[in-house]
């Protein structure tokens, strides 16, 4: 056959196929598909839908965020009344939506719910306010992404297809870590971030509080740890200096939360189900504390958050007494202002040359009966664990922490191993491989084409074959993975901006991946939901990377 008719041929078949698969999607599209993200656990599609109208009110039994969600988003948009009432049986009427806690099935948990859309009515029904609001986020995903704009949307058709859903989480750690030291965000966006997440379905916020170029929590008894290790001359790591807000009247950049800002932040995750994780990273990653407080490490400093004029990376000194008791002293009051039962101690990168010049380390490691400087650093992080648990809460390490011996309670979070090995000895772990998970990676490429960011490359579909509980494990031992969660650094970070276009859509995909059933991912209908996904973000003014 001649090249020419044998590429007209082809050329033939390309546009066909192109034009059956827009038909496609157009087909779904008009048939009104939902388009959940994550995709719930089970969802069965029937005949015919609801329409939001102005009649429409809301009936609750208790007053619940899920109830005052709803109310707002439908208020906002449809510039509809939607009252909110107390559950009344002669009451209830046509186009009314019930969120009801009655009659439920306890295997669904707390989280788990069951929605169903009629003709005349819809039913969020759950066992507790998660699950309610688990709820109500899969209802608001049902209509059109209008839903989640901020202004109302004019007399459009409010339509929900009618389903049947079953949903609940595949696991129980469902997070993302957002790294606040390396570049300070403030209590709003923060809160943003945490609508953002209750949208996902996740329900762990890891606070990467300190590091060594900040100390981000007012610490009352150590007023210095804000005073000199919350800010730092310069933005660092060759950024723009235009390209952040936060600076102090006196120039300095940075920042850092008050108690006052803490419990705000920590009540408001609390309304949309998600518990925060504080991280004290020590004994290394400590330079900002140590510029504060250099009696504390092993040569009296100086240290500084500016780390291009550090003498050395900031590490405590376990053979100091003194340093335990002020670390006792930090985490008594981060435990009362964080009431989840877990406090991230972090243990990672710790550089040890410092111990081995240290006359007290030295001693310590003698007296303890230690074999070397990496021993010694099981002691020190054994100390924070049992101060921890004596507190009625749980540590939490990074992969570092596996070496040694752990306390009974203590969380391993897996970043470069370590979680197979953990699982097997009976500790509870959580998968965060950093080919996965880390966001700070690149997201194509063509670097020239992407804004500064870590040097691996982690792209969306890899994010979305994620599979956080391994294989190798028995089914016993697969039980203790609590589940999965993203992590982003922030070096190359400097804005919420720029936070959001390294998150999603890739958060998106890691939301999927801890919460709905292994057997249920697919790619290409996950991309398919992910395109209504986008125009809901852009309605939330969410700035994701196209």
């Amino acid at each position: 056959m001649p090249k020419s008719k044998a590429g007209a041929i082809i050329l033939v078949i390309t546009v066909a196929v192109f034009v059956t698969l827009q038909a496609k999607r157009q087909a779904e599209r008009t048939l009104g598909l939902p388009t959940i993200i994550p995709q719930p656990a089970e969802i069965e599609h029937q005949h015919g839908t609801f329409e939001l109208g102005p009649q429409c009110g809301i009936f609750c039994e208790t007053q619940t965020f899920a109830a005052t969600l709803l109310v707002e988003r439908l208020r906002t948009v449809t510039g509809y009344a939607v009252p909110l009432s107390p559950v009344s049986s002669n009451e209830q009427g046509r186009g009314t939506i019930l969120l009801t806690t009655r009659g439920m099935d306890p295997a669904l948990g707390s989280e788990g719910y069951e929605l169903v859309v009629a003709p005349d009515h819809i039913c969020i029904a759950a066992n507790g306010p998660a699950g309610l609001l688990y709820g109500s986020e899969s209802l608001l995903e049902l209509l059109p992404p209008q839903v989640f704009g901020q202004h109302t949307a004019g007399s459009r058709a409010w339509s929900v297809p009618c389903v049947r859903i079953r949903d609940q989480p595949r696991l129980t750690w469902r997070g993302f870590m957002l790294d606040v030291s390396r570049h300070f965000f403030s209590t709003a966006e923060i809160k943003k971030l945490l609508d953002e997440m209750a949208l996902h379905k996740l329900n762990i916020f890891h606070w990467h509080l300190t590091d060594d170029q900040g100390w981000r929590l007012e610490i009352k008894k150590y007023p210095e740890l804000t005073k000199v290790g919350a800010w730092r001359k310069r933005i660092g790591f060759n950024l723009d200096a235009k390209s952040s807000t936060a600076y102090d009247a006196q120039g300095r950049y940075g920042g850092f939360y008050s108690q006052a800002d803490i419990r705000e932040i920590v009540a408001y995750a609390h309304a949309r189900n998600i518990t925060i994780v504080p991280e004290i990273d020590v004994p290394g990653h400590s330079s900002a504390a140590l510029a504060a407080y250099p009696q504390f490490s092993c040569s009296g400093g100086p240290y500084t958050t500016d780390m291009s004029e550090a003498v050395s990376a900031g590490v405590f000194c376990p053979g100091n007494d003194e340093t335990f008791k002020f670390l006792d002293d930090v985490l008594a009051e981060v435990m009362e202002l964080f009431p989840g039962p877990f406090v991230h101690i972090g243990g990672d990168e710790v550089p040890k040359q410092n111990w081995r010049k240290c006359p007290r380390c030295q001693t310590r490691i003698r007296q303890e009966g230690l074999k070397d400087e990496h021993e010694l650093q099981h002691y020190f992080f054994h100390r924070l664990e049992q101060f921890i648990d004596a507190h009625g809460k749980r540590a939490v390490g990074w992969s570092e922490i596996g070496s040694g011996t752990l306390a009974q309670g203590t969380v391993l979070m897996d970043w470069i191993g370590g979680g197979v090995e953990a699982a097997r000895t009976g500790h509870d772990v959580v998968m965060s491989p950093e080919e996965f998970c880390y966001l700070d990676f690149y997201q194509s490429q063509d670097r020239n084409a992407e804004p500064p960011a870590a040097g691996a490359y982690l792209p969306l579909e890899k994010v979305y074959s994620f599979e956080p509980v391994p294989a190798q494990l028995d089914s016993a031992h697969q039980k203790l993975i609590l589940g999965a969660q993203a992590n982003l650094w922030t070096e190359y970070i400097p804005s919420m901006s720029r936070v959001e276009y390294m998150t999603f859509p890739r958060l998106c995909a890691l939301a999927e991946v801890v919460w709905s059933p292994k057997h249920s991912r697919n790619w290409d209908d996950f991309s398919r939901r992910l395109e209504v996904q986008k125009a809901r973000l852009d309605q939330l003014g969410i700035q994701y990377r196209h």
